[in-house]
């Protein structure tokens, strides 16, 4: 991980080589332009000679001078100091990778590397103010750089000698501190030579749970109770949650009750906002209520309703509250409703007042389920069939070792499942595995996680670890997670591939090691929308980082605020708590729904801060001038989320001062109405992201962001609106990666536009939205249907398209590299293919289709295979003049080509 931190600081330093050489060719620095004080040494005798100063003064004077000079030198020395800083950064990421698990650390290289990861960041905050400074003089057209600046030198200087020293500290510290040579070392590019990033789905079956299921289905469908009380109690690991999932989706299960509510409890139990949560799943909103209204509102939305509740992961719970919960629930003959809680402690469920014969215990897995289970992820590549005996005598005695529980078996077998081809893998790994599991069950669990934690290679381990400031059972958007990566800097791009892009990837290699859990996934491609971990994973993650000193937590599990906290997830329980000193902080992730000035007071100045997520939450108290007054204090932020800022009606001219910034999301900000022109001058940003805002337009100059990847949200309007953002500028943008551009009644596209989108050669995805569309749609369309498509383009999304016919450069010859078509809510009426000559058809290269809301298109399910022979996934829904489909078109439908047959999912 600390590896990865030397990674970031190298990309600086990148930044910063060429901008020294760059500005160095102007200006060198000289004694006379920073030394100012000499002739102040004759003005001080002749001070002396006519007032007679005494010698103590003169002596005091002579120090003062002297001093001055040392004071200069900082600024002399700073090539010196950063070139000596850069030097060592070679032996910094050796001995990293040397060190790279904390079990093969002593004390001393323990301690050590926590203090060389506080002087990497400590330089990386010098690297980045050099940059911003840089990106200031841009902006301010100064024709002297920085360098011409003495105080900064000066400044910057003294950092850097600062630096060097604590590496001197740190190197003499380490002393005897040598290389292991059994270490193996596990390079970024490691996971990938072992196939992690096939995209074949990982195992999503369940082994060995049908008697439960049968059990608790039985208990629900054949009861007369009005308020049937269940209890799934285990120790972690065993498969509670897996078996409560399935009843809550059991589709005989769902058609006895009018309403379902899952809610999860963990250990920071509170009643209040459980009670949120429940009403907030049944589409109510309650935010300022107290206990008791949230109460009455939760007995009316009951009345005369059967509901299925399950409270996932319960710890403890107040007994007054739960009889109270209890007592809400209608009672009515032939009408019951059920509430299914899951735990680790029978005690809770017995206190809870639910008899003995309504908790179910699962039993550990019995040796056939358990190496059938293990064998579905161990040998994921071979269809679940173990190759050769050899492999298969050592993973039966590596499953006999999990003890029958689940997570264990499937956490250890996707580790193994790269390392097919390797026996000696498969031995060491057992050999490890053995030697960790002495102590029972539970810590099987704890072992083969810790194993799996051990085997990432550095990016993974620092991507998992950020999970650890999310409350137990937290689901996170993937998006929201991959901008922070991006903006602390702890990914970065590879050849062809963003940094966004790297870390999708990242994040999927974790799903396929069991170590995260995707929530809402396309199957497509495996593009993960919202995760989560599971409890037993995030205890392992917050011990080490705790240990990496990231974060700090409390008994519960919850984060606590501490002087070295790296990384904070602002909860509930932090509001009205100063943060006091917390410089260090670099990334700051809001879980409370409010904000309020006292807040912003509260933050205080957060300057090493790259990183600030303040998504979904209202602006009480405060408005935007204010809360900008803030952030722009942020010098060296990189990431700003303000997605679905209620009250946020402006972004001001202050957002020029954040000129690290690299990432900018304004989604569903449903009152933003305008983004002042200043934004025009971030030159270091890659994304900007303001779909579903009601904002007239883009400010004109967006074209000069030459590092731009990501645009969604951008307006095509008529040339002759001086003040917007045209659509002629895109073709500046010659990184861009993903665009998606708005289609209103504004829209004009002129002749020298046509071409815009041919010059985006990096250009993936493409979305086009003709949604604000009220009038003079046809002849929008039409001057749409005549522009030159990107030629790299291989994902293309149609909104809102009120025409019949797709435009005409949507078609096999000029999107040869087209993989993913997806058409949602449009006029159109058939997929028309592309006629070489009378008696050929040029076919597409489409491998995944997504048709929705559809209604006039007319297409047969041969046609469509014949026009798209290598398509191998499709969703459907309400497309209702499809013919011969092998799913139904009304509703939701996806299907999938296995093995040369199409099979619903």
């Amino acid at each position: 991980m600390l590896q990865q931190s030397c990674r970031t600081l190298e990309v600086n330093l990148a930044t910063f080589r060429s901008m020294w050489k760059r500005l160095s060719k102007t200006w060198r620095p000289s004694p006379v332009d920073l030394q100012t004080k000499p002739s102040t040494k004759q003005g001080r005798r002749q001070i002396k000679q006519e007032a007679i100063m005494s010698q103590p003064v003169d002596a005091m004077l002579q120090n003062l001078f002297q001093l001055v000079k040392n004071e200069a030198q900082y600024a002399l020395d700073f090539k010196v100091e950063f070139d000596k800083m850069e030097s060592r950064l070679d032996l910094m990421i050796a001995f990293m990778i040397d060190t790279e698990n904390l079990k093969n650390k002593n004390e001393v290289a323990k301690a050590a590397i926590i203090k060389l990861r506080g002087m990497i960041y400590d330089a990386d905050n010098v690297l980045t103010d050099c940059i911003v400074r840089d990106e200031y003089k841009k902006y301010r057209s100064c024709f002297h750089s920085y360098l011409s600046d003495p105080l900064f030198l000066y400044k910057t200087g003294k950092k850097l000698k600062d630096i060097n020293t604590r590496i001197e500290q740190i190197e003499k510290s380490l002393g005897s501190f040598q290389r292991d040579p059994h270490h193996t070392i596990h390079t970024e590019d490691s996971s990938h030579a072992r196939g992690f990033m096939s995209q074949d789905s990982y195992p999503s079956e369940t082994v060995g749970l049908e008697a439960d299921l049968k059990k608790i289905k039985g208990w629900i469908l054949d009861t007369q109770e009005t308020l049937l009380q269940i209890a799934i109690v285990g120790m972690g690991g065993l498969g509670k949650t897996t078996i409560a999932q399935k009843i809550f989706h059991d589709n005989e299960v769902l058609s006895r009750f009018d309403k379902i509510i899952w809610v999860t409890v963990s250990r920071a139990f509170r009643e209040e906002h459980v009670l949120k949560r429940m009403l907030e799943r049944l589409g109510k909103k309650v935010s300022g209520f107290d206990s008791s209204q949230l109460l009455g509102e939760f007995q009316q939305v009951l009345a005369d309703k059967t509901c299925l509740i399950v409270m996932d992961d319960v710890w403890e719970m107040n007994m007054e509250w739960w009889t109270t919960l209890c007592s809400i629930f209608p009672r009515r003959d032939g009408k019951s409703s059920c509430i299914i809680i899951t735990t680790r402690n029978e005690n809770v469920a017995n206190d809870m007042g639910i008899e003995n014969s309504r908790i179910h215990k699962p039993d550990f897995l019995n040796y056939i389920d358990s190496w059938s289970l293990f064998s579905k992820f161990a040998f994921s590549s071979n269809k679940g069939i173990c190759p050769n005996p050899k492999f298969e005598k050592i993973g039966k005695d590596i499953t006999k070792k999990c003890g029958g529980l689940p997570l264990a078996i499937k956490t250890i077998g996707a580790l193994l499942a790269p390392k097919i081809e390797s026996l000696a893998s498969w031995t060491q790994t057992w050999e490890s595995f053995h030697d960790l599991t002495t102590e029972g069950r539970n810590k099987s669990v704890m072992a083969s996680l810790q194993l799996s934690y051990d085997e990432l290679p550095s990016h993974l381990k620092q991507c998992l670890l950020s999970f650890s400031i999310y409350p137990e059972d937290f689901e996170v958007r993937t998006e929201q997670l991959i901008h922070w990566w991006v903006g602390e800097g702890l990914i970065q791009g590879k050849g062809s591939k963003s940094a966004i892009e790297m870390g999708y990837e990242y994040l999927l290699q974790l799903v396929k090691r069991c170590l995260v859990e995707a929530m809402q996934q396309r199957r497509y491609d495996g593009r993960i929308y919202n995760c989560k971990i599971h409890d037993m994973v995030r205890e392992l993650i917050s011990m080490n980082a705790q240990e990496e000193a990231f974060c700090s937590f409390d008994e519960k599990g919850q984060q606590r605020l501490t002087e070295e906290c790296r990384w904070l997830g602002f909860s509930n329980a932090m509001q009205g708590k100063p943060l006091g000193n917390k410089s260090k902080i670099r990334a700051l992730i809001l879980l409370v729904s409010n904000i309020v000035k006292h807040d912003l007071k509260n933050f205080g100045s957060l300057t090493s801060l790259r990183v600030l997520d303040i998504s979904n939450s209202n602006l009480k108290e405060i408005n935007a001038e204010e809360l900008f007054k803030w952030i722009s204090s942020l010098k060296r932020l990189a990431n700003l989320n303000l997605a679905g800022v209620r009250g946020l009606e402006s972004v001001p001219s202050s957002i020029r001062k954040l000129l690290n910034l690299q990432l900018l999301v304004l989604t569903k900000c449903v009152d933003l109405k305008s983004i002042h022109p200043s934004i025009t001058t971030l030159r270091r940003l890659i994304l900007l992201d303001s779909r579903s805002c009601p904002l007239e337009n883009l400010p004109r100059g967006l074209g000069g962001l030459s590092n731009l990847q990501e645009l969604s949200g951008f307006m095509v309007m008529s040339q002759s609106k001086g003040n917007c953002c045209q659509l002629i500028e895109l073709g500046e943008l010659k990184q861009m990666r993903v665009l998606r551009i708005n289609l209103s009644d504004d829209t004009e596209v002129s002749e020298n536009e046509l071409n815009v989108l041919a010059h985006l050669e990096n250009l993936k995805v493409l979305g086009i939205d003709a949604g604000n569309c009220k009038r003079n749609t046809s002849e929008i369309l039409k001057k749409m249907d005549r522009l030159v498509p990107p030629p790299a383009l291989q994902e293309l999304y149609l909104r809102n398209y009120r025409h019949s016919t797709l435009p005409l450069w949507v078609c096999p010859s000029r999107l040869t590299r087209l993989q993913y078509l997806s058409i949602e809510n449009g006029d159109l009426i058939n997929l028309a293919p592309e006629v070489e000559d009378d008696n050929h058809h040029i076919a597409w290269n489409i491998e995944g289709l997504c048709l929705k809301f559809l209604a006039r298109l007319d297409v047969n399910w041969t046609d469509l295979q014949n026009d798209m022979p290598v398509l191998r996934y499709m969703e459907v829904s309400h497309c209702y003049k499809l013919k011969g489909f092998p799913c139904s078109v009304k509703s939701q439908s996806v299907l999938e080509k296995k093995s040369g047959f199409w099979r619903k999912n």
